[in-house]
């Protein structure tokens, strides 16, 4: 049996498919930086070896999982060529793998990964299911009927997928150094519109994707009127969150949820949208949403002392807004303190007005510097611009994260797609 190597196993996507792979009795390795990654743990847990890049790590009778951040250039894949070895790329064994399963593809600018999650628990709750989540999250389930995954509109890799059915969560500018402008966007949402197979769910109230064009129903689900699936009645609490549903204007059933915010609210329409038309039981999908434990970096809470640190993945304008609100929801009599890494050179440029606007929202702003990417590590601009724009902000360093020990009662927020969470490490470290 060939020997999986994956080049970047560390990477979101990868290590969790690295998972999938592994629990279904194939034999995995792979390569990455010698940093560490909080994807790494689920591998090393798994027993999964990870070896640091060189070229020595290809030998024949390998198949080579090549990750997007790589090119052809790379001295693994080279020596893989060399070898005449077969070499894939990640979003393309991803296309050829989910045709064994009914395949649902989670895709969207915000909310994927915790909607694949959500989804991924609440049907492997009814059904056996394996699963893929940005997260670094993946499972192999033996006999699996379905196949829940993240897809990423990035460069178009989710072009490669043709799944059964896909849950669009929003259509948003991001990604500046590919994307030309939202036009850009919702032209590679079309596009994957297109190649689903059997239905859509879409959030009715997101204006870019009620003009989603399909070969398949699409069913649109939100708070507004005019929905297929409408969430009305919401209550909101310091637990969690209640809701009604209707479908086409009658009333379905009472869902609850632990979590926070409009957006899990949507999140969840959407997870009961789809378990509704695969005739699902409306219990155990109850069952399923009320004990969901989150995905990693998305709202992860710890309390030390009188403070509550939050990490969360947070990188766009939209995602701080939403996290902030999360946090007033669940938090209405604490202050909320934001510190912020904004992730890419090109993304901070492009929403440097919006990330000011977000950020706002907090008591008090802290700012990291700008964390680049394995694309691009330099720009024209430095994290005193945005510091120009967020009024009162500081900028924190590893070296002097004790400043944060002034906001006794408070919610810190540490948000960020890069290395945000070395910044609460060294601050805990204070407080021990």
């Amino acid at each position: 049996m060939t020997i999986y190597h994956f080049v970047g196993i560390k990477g979101s996507g990868m290590s969790a498919l690295a998972q999938v792979l592994h629990d279904m009795k194939y034999e995995v390795q792979g390569s990455d930086f010698d940093k560490h990654f909080f994807t790494q743990v689920a591998l090393e847990k798994s027993g999964i070896k990870i070896l640091p890049f060189q070229k020595e790590n290809i030998k024949p009778g390998m198949t080579i999982i090549a990750g997007n951040a790589y090119p052809d250039t790379h001295e693994e894949i080279q020596e893989a060529m060399k070898l005449g070895l077969p070499i894939v790329r990640y979003h393309r064994f991803l296309g050829d793998f989910m045709q064994n399963f009914t395949s649902i593809a989670i895709t969207g600018a915000h909310g994927k990964t915790s909607t694949t999650g959500l989804l991924a628990h609440v049907i492997s709750g009814m059904k056996p299911t394996s699963f893929l989540i940005g997260d670094g999250t993946g499972k192999g389930e033996k006999d699996a009927e379905y196949f829940v995954f993240e897809a990423c509109e990035y460069r178009r890799h989710f072009l490669s997928y043709f799944p059964d059915y896909a849950i669009m969560t929003n259509i948003d500018f991001d990604h500046p150094d590919y994307f030309a402008n939202i036009d850009d966007v919702f032209s590679a949402f079309q596009e994957m519109a297109i190649q689903v197979k059997k239905a859509i769910f879409a959030c009715g109230d997101d204006e870019q994707l009620q003009k989603i064009q399909a070969k398949v129903p699409v069913l649109f689900y939100g708070f507004d009127e005019g929905n297929d699936y409408q969430a009305k009645n919401i209550v909101k609490t310091t637990t969690g969150t209640s809701f009604d549903v209707f479908i086409r204007n009658t009333f379905y059933d009472t869902f609850s949820i632990p979590t926070f915010g409009d957006h899990n609210v949507l999140n969840a329409l959407a997870v009961i949208g789809l378990c509704h038309y695969e005739e699902m039981n409306a219990e155990a999908v109850k069952e399923g949403l009320i004990t969901f434990q989150g995905v990693k970096r998305r709202f992860s809470e710890k309390v030390i002392g009188s403070q509550i640190l939050i990490d969360d993945y947070a990188h766009h304008p939209t995602e701080i807004k939403a996290t902030i609100d999360a946090a007033k929801q669940k938090y209405p009599d604490r202050k909320i303190i934001a510190v912020f890494q904004p992730h890419t050179f090109t993304r901070t440029q492009a929403f440097l007005e919006d990330f000011a606007d977000a950020l706002s929202m907090a008591n008090k702003t802290y700012l990291c510097e700008i964390f680049g990417s394995a694309r691009e590590n330099h720009g024209q601009l430095s994290i005193k611009d945005l510091q120009d724009k967020v009024a009162g902000s500081e900028i924190l360093s590893e070296e002097n994260t004790s400043v944060l020990k002034q906001h006794d009662h408070s919610v810190i927020l540490f948000m960020g797609a890069g290395d945000i969470q070395k910044f609460q490490e060294s601050y805990e470290k204070q407080l021990v």
